[in-house]
């Protein structure tokens, strides 16, 4: 509700948001840790965000929608994958990359079940989170060459 509350909020305004804490969480019903937890997991640059903070009585969050090239997008997420993903990251990261209009759904749904449990269910249990995110990190660059 949270994010999807900010998201509105960018979307209204040009992909620019400035927001405080308290009263936001306030007009939500949800503590400020709430609002806190949702723009650190959330909003981060990997998934195409700038947030901006400053403490005190007129603190604020300011949050800003980076727009780029698809490709330098994706680019940025395949880099910032690292040697080993969990499937929930994973997910996060595709459903984020669907919001952002940079993959479908039809192109997420394809990934996922290549990254799925069931896919690995013959690999050892340590091995599955780097294969992982080296099977995520292929279809990734794959889309990216595609787009050309």
């Amino acid at each position: 509700m949270v994010a999807q509350y900010i998201i509105r909020m960018l979307d209204e305004c040009d992909g620019n948001a400035e927001i405080k804490r308290n009263e936001l969480a306030n007009d939500l019903g949800c503590v400020p840790s709430q609002i806190n937890y949702v723009i650190t997991s959330r909003f981060t640059p990997e998934q195409g965000y700038i947030v901006e903070s400053r403490r005190g009585g007129g603190g604020y969050i300011r949050i800003t929608r980076v727009t780029t090239d698809r490709r330098v997008a994706i680019m940025h997420i395949v880099n910032s994958i690292g040697g080993s993903i969990s499937l929930s990251a994973a997910s996060t990261i595709l459903d984020n990359m669907v919001l952002q209009q940079m993959i479908s759904d039809h192109d997420r749904l394809l990934i996922m079940s290549a990254l799925s449990d069931k896919a690995y269910a013959a690999v050892p249990q340590e091995l599955r989170d780097p294969l992982r995110a080296a099977v995520m990190k292929n279809m990734l660059m794959t889309l990216v060459v595609l787009q050309n």
